[in-house]
């Protein structure tokens, strides 16, 4: 993938993104994620906010196990229309085990999210999805702003 700098700075602008995955049923799942991007690779970890299973037995990460297609939506929504844009990239994801890959990872993780590091969160045990692009939709309402 090659990502633009204008694409990369608007990356690098969003706060939260949304995870596309699909089940077992050929089921859409949706939820907001809080992610990192190193200039490749797209990063979110699941954290210590309540959640009605263990975090291995969340749907994104059965999805996931199952079938490794995603989608990641990250959109810009302003009231004047005109501004509107997103960037919808297509990949493969993964949970992430290597260890070194993980630390780099929370690293980037806790620079961005003040949250992330009052929560503890570079405790390794946590879950990492890695999600590889392999293609990226970008749309502008207009032609006038920069960027995707």
């Amino acid at each position: 993938m090659r990502w633009t700098d204008a694409d990369t700075a608007f990356i690098d602008r969003q706060r939260v993104a949304h995870l596309a995955t699909v089940g077992s049923e050929a089921d859409p799942h949706v939820v907001p994620v809080c992610f990192v991007f190193d200039g490749g690779r797209f990063y979110t970890a699941l954290d210590q906010k309540p959640k009605g299973v263990p975090p291995e037995r969340l749907r994104r990460i059965r999805n996931i196990q199952r079938n490794a297609k995603v989608a990641l939506l990250l959109d810009d929504y302003q009231e004047d229309w005109k501004r509107l844009r997103y960037l919808l990239i297509h990949g493969e994801a993964s949970l992430v085990e290597d260890k070194p890959e993980r630390r780099r990872a929370f690293r980037l993780l806790l620079a961005k999210y003040a949250q992330y590091r009052e929560a503890g969160l570079e405790d390794a045990a946590w879950p990492l999805i890695r999600i590889d692009p392999r293609g990226v939709h970008r749309w502008r309402a207009s032609a006038e702003l920069e960027g995707p």
